[in-house]
This record gives C-alpha cells, sequence and structure tokens, in this order.
C-alpha cells in the first residue's frame, strides 16, 4: 500500500499538470481520448485506463467540461434503423454575399431538423450542408419544400453519397 506523502505528491503533481487554464496536460490527452472512443465509460474505469484516483479523474473530467473541451456526450444512433439511412451533401450558393444575408440564411437553416451539419465554406458555394433522409424522394420532397425556399438561396448542388468511407472519425490530437 503507498504511502500518504507518496499518494499525497502525486495528487499534486498531477493538479500541476492543470494549472494553467485552457492547456491540456498528457493526463487530461489522455482522458479525452478514451472517452471520444467510449464516451460511457464509467468514472472508475476511465482513472483505472489514465492511472489515477477516480476523485482526481472525476475532476480533471469535470475541468474538461468546464472549461468547453467536452461538448456533450451522446449516443451515436445507426442511421438506417431509424430510417434515415440515404446521406446527401448540399452546397448552396446565395444570391447576395453579406453579413446580413449570411445570418438570414444560418438562422433558417437551425430550424430544419433533418440537416445534421451546416459550414460556411469558401469556395464555390456559401455553404455546405450533411443531410439525413429516408430515401431520394424524401430529399426531393424536402429540397423542394424547404430547402430552396431558404432566404436568400439562389442555387443548390446536391450529391448523394454512394458510400460512407469516414464519418464522425475521432479526432487525432
Amino acid at each position: 500500500m503507498p504511502s500518504c506523502a507518496l499518494t499525497c505528491a502525486k495528487i499534486r503533481a498531477e493538479m500541476r499538470e492543470t494549472t494553467a487554464t485552457d492547456e491540456l496536460s498528457p493526463t487530461d490527452r489522455k482522458i479525452l481520448q478514451h472517452l471520444q472512443r467510449d464516451g460511457r465509460m464509467t468514472n472508475a474505469d476511465l482513472a483505472a485506463a489514465v492511472n489515477l484516483s477516480p476523485a482526481t479523474c472525476h475532476r480533471h473530467t469535470q475541468r474538461l467540461f468546464a472549461e468547453g473541451y467536452i461538448r456533450s456526450v451522446r449516443a451515436e444512433i445507426e442511421p438506417a434503423k431509424v430510417d434515415r439511412g440515404t446521406l446527401v451533401m448540399v452546397g448552396v450558393e446565395l444570391d447576395r454575399s453579406t453579413p446580413e444575408s449570411f445570418a438570414e440564411f444560418e438562422r433558417a437553416i437551425r430550424k430544419l431538423p433533418f440537416v445534421l451539419d451546416c459550414h460556411l465554406v469558401a469556395g464555390d458555394f456559401d455553404f455546405f450542408l450533411k443531410i439525413r433522409v429516408s430515401d431520394i424522394a424524401d430529399f426531393n420532397r424536402l429540397h423542394g419544400q424547404e430547402l430552396i425556399a431558404l432566404p436568400g438561396v439562389r442555387q443548390t448542388r446536391t450529391f448523394f453519397v454512394m458510400k460512407e468511407v469516414i464519418d464522425n472519425a475521432m479526432l487525432d490530437f
């Protein structure tokens, strides 16, 4: 059994690792990498995996949440099991490139539940959307009724994904 002096020294060393705000210690990186692989890990399992006491691991994890390193923890749902097996990427070009037209489009796109991702991009499009639908007919309906009716949309270009090679990969850091 380790002595209290060794245990206290280890805890002080761990705390020194994380004194600088917005800097990740090696321990913090390990915690993030493990949680990225399995967000359902118990604190006890996570602590064992990164060689910390459960209490210290919990403090590290809470700090990572508080400082915004971990945005959320959620389940990754199999799209086909919930009738959303068709993945569509859509490039959107607006009729004007002004801060006001971008803001108006962004407000409207946030209201569409079938849009998974929306990114302002440089290049041929103003925005690039990631959309999941049940099938091509479902997308055709949404496109005709909702997407082209969004404020400022001049044109869209649609790309139906034939095969998902990499989707939602873990961050490499």
